[in-house]
């Protein structure tokens, strides 16, 4: 039985790749490579997909077609292509294509990230603007954002003492975990509350799990089978996120109410979803999608950019003295950085934004959906193609930056780019209707990290190991992360 489905399965593949053929021969599509019957090109990308993708487009140019299995995609890498897709024609690609393990991840796709473009999706993310993640909450959470990183810094001090090498990688992940928990659930949560991977592990298995390169998406004829056995990998992780998300809502309705000032990101929902007055049903399922959003987009992609801005000032010493110096002037020596200092920190935002361009945390973004056929700059986009805007490539692009392989924050002196998706050659959030609405959250919390860890403290790489030998390999995700933790020697340099 098993043997005949797999031949049915390989007969269906190969009409739908010839009856594809004969479509495209029909439409002007995008260029791209040649590839072979079945897998499409699925067979050049590696470890590293964006890199890969940046690498073939350097040949076929800045809108590129690529078949994955029966899915048309369009890659994305220049800012005038980035432009068209999220700004001129942004309705149109508006949407996220179905997706296996974010269908189970994220309770039917329900959440913000992953969910289809229409109704439910403008009133959710409306919910998420105006109640959640709006300049008045995340102003709420200031003293606390104060407290964590008071730990933080004095957790490093013993080691300045002992001269010792600490898991800077660890120890960002913890604070910022520690941070979102504090802010969407009210309290700090063990690791062994979620699983007893902790906190970090596990999301970064989902953000893993969510990016592999999926044959039940490209092949929905074998996702039944579940042949890499994501499937199974995905279900059960999507149970634990449950279960640890029913424990929350039942620690939240057993503490009753609370003043607006105490009020956590839960409790907003739970009252929004008690009231029955939001616009769309909305139950537990809907509170569960967004809190993972939340959890993961506060904590998983603020880590990964302190990691990376962190390398880049250790490879790039005379930046990290000018950083610093600019911290003495402002701020002193004889403080921690306060946020209200972070706007008299203009060096501080070139440096995110210079690490932002050469290390995107989304390298490519989340894909988004075409919702109908459309022409794009002459070209040909069907109905229900996955766009990949490559961010990793627009940041390399040499038409755009000078020099664009070196970190060099000044690049950014007296430039009005900004991160916030309205200058297309810099989109670490995205643009459009589905750029993040949690930017200024989550540049509050880099800026404040990295400002305090180069604030308070002098940093050197153990075992005499040379800044030339610092290892930068990546680990790809949705959120892409450092290989390897990063080990350092902390020196407090503070006057108590």
């Amino acid at each position: 039985m098993e043997l005949t489905w797999f031949w049915l399965t390989v007969i269906a593949i190969l009409a739908g790749s010839l009856a594809s053929l004969a479509t495209g021969r029909k439409k002007k599509m995008p260029p791209g490579p040649k590839g072979i019957p079945i897998l499409g090109h699925l067979h050049m990308l590696g470890k590293h997909p964006h890199q890969d993708l940046h690498r073939i487009a350097k040949h076929h140019g800045p809108i590129m077609y690529m078949q994955f299995g029966f899915v048309p995609n369009i890659v994305v890498s220049s800012p005038q292509a980035a432009e068209l897709f999220l700004k001129t024609h942004d309705l149109v690609f508006a949407s996220r294509p179905p997706h296996q393990a974010a269908k189970y991840l994220s309770w039917e796709q329900r959440n913000l990230i992953f969910g289809a473009y229409g109704p439910y999706w403008r009133n959710m993310r409306k919910l998420c603007t105006l109640e959640l993640l709006s300049t008045l909450k995340i102003s709420s959470f200031r003293s606390m954002r104060r407290e964590e990183l008071g730990l933080f810094v004095e957790s490093f001090k013993e080691s300045s003492k002992l001269h010792v090498a600490v898991d800077l990688s660890a120890k960002v992940s913890s604070l910022t975990a520690e941070m979102s928990c504090r802010m969407v659930f009210g309290k700090k949560y063990d690791d062994k509350d979620l699983d007893d991977r902790g906190f970090k592990t596990v999301i970064q298995e989902m953000m893993k799990l969510v990016a592999a390169p999926n044959l039940g998406d490209y092949f929905p004829f074998l996702g039944v089978l579940d042949l890499q056995g994501l499937k199974r990998k995905t279900k059960a992780l999507a149970k634990v996120f449950d279960d640890f998300f029913e424990k929350v809502m039942d620690d939240h309705v057993r503490a009753g109410d609370r003043s607006d000032q105490a009020k956590d990101i839960v409790d907003t929902m739970m009252s929004i979803m008690q009231s029955g007055e939001s616009e769309f049903q909305f139950d537990r399922r809907h509170i569960k999608a967004i809190m993972l959003d939340l959890l993961a987009a506060s904590m998983d992609t603020a880590a990964a950019s302190v990691e990376w801005i962190l390398s880049e000032l250790l490879r790039n010493p005379t930046v990290m003295k000018k950083l610093q110096k600019e911290l003495e002037q402002v701020v002193g020596l004889k403080r921690l950085v306060e946020e209200s200092d972070l706007d008299q920190l203009e060096y501080l935002d070139m440096v995110v934004k210079e690490s932002l361009r050469l290390h995107p945390v989304a390298p490519l973004l989340i894909p988004h959906y075409s919702r109908e056929d459309i022409k794009v700059n002459g070209y040909d986009i069907p109905k229900e193609s996955r766009i990949l805007v490559n961010n990793y490539a627009i940041g390399r692009d040499p038409n755009v930056w000078t020099d664009p392989e070196t970190f060099i924050p000044e690049r950014f002196t007296g430039s009005n780019i900004d991160v916030r998706g309205q200058h297309f050659q810099l989109l670490p959030f995205g643009s459009g209707r589905r750029g993040c609405p949690g930017i200024q959250l989550g540049l509050i919390q880099v800026r404040l990290i990295v400002s305090q860890l180069v604030h308070c403290f002098d940093w050197q790489l153990p075992n005499d190991i040379s800044l030339e030998e610092l290892d930068m390999n990546e680990e790809f995700g949705i959120v892409v992360s450092r290989a390897n933790h990063l080990m350092l020697i902390p020196t407090f340099r503070l006057q108590n």
